[in-house]
């Protein structure tokens, strides 16, 4: 299954469908709540895309040009389709568009309540660069990873 970049409007609401279903393990784990709850196309940086794998989509990856690296964010693989390497083909899908956006490495965010994502992350090849408290929180809520761009 090839990723393409979800540019018709209608395939947002199967995209937060998507978002909604695997996220949802994370209630009640994460504090503060996901910034899923207030997730729209229009609240996303104009530069961000939005990558898909699937019609209808099973898979998905949020990409957003920064200075320097290319930020990867609301990647999720569908229950049904996990262990086919699809988060694999998106990661690398991001690596190629860093490369094109000239962008020397891939950085995500993931909190530090779900201990699961940062061993897949690592298996993606990221290292942990950072520890960061979101707004109003005096402990670490998230764990900032990155991999260069080869």
């Amino acid at each position: 299954m090839t990723p393409y970049r979800a540019t018709d409007p209608a395939l947002w609401p199967l995209i937060l469908g998507l978002l909604q279903a695997e996220f949802a393990y994370m209630e009640g784990r994460i504090d503060p709540p996901s910034s899923l709850h207030t997730l729209t196309r229009e609240s996303l940086p104009p530069t961000t895309e939005v990558w898909v794998i699937g019609t209808p989509p099973v898979a998905c990856v949020f990409l957003t040009p920064e200075p320097d690296a290319l930020y990867v964010g609301k990647l999720a693989v569908a229950a049904s389709h996990r262990g086919q390497g699809l988060a694999r083909a998106l990661i690398d899908l991001a690596e190629t568009r860093a490369r094109a956006l000239e962008r020397p490495a891939l950085e995500l965010q993931t909190r530090v309540e779900l201990t699961e994502n940062h061993a897949s992350f690592r298996a993606l090849g990221f290292v942990e660069t950072g520890r960061n408290a979101h707004a109003g929180f005096d402990r670490p809520t998230s764990i900032t990873f990155r991999r260069e761009v080869g």
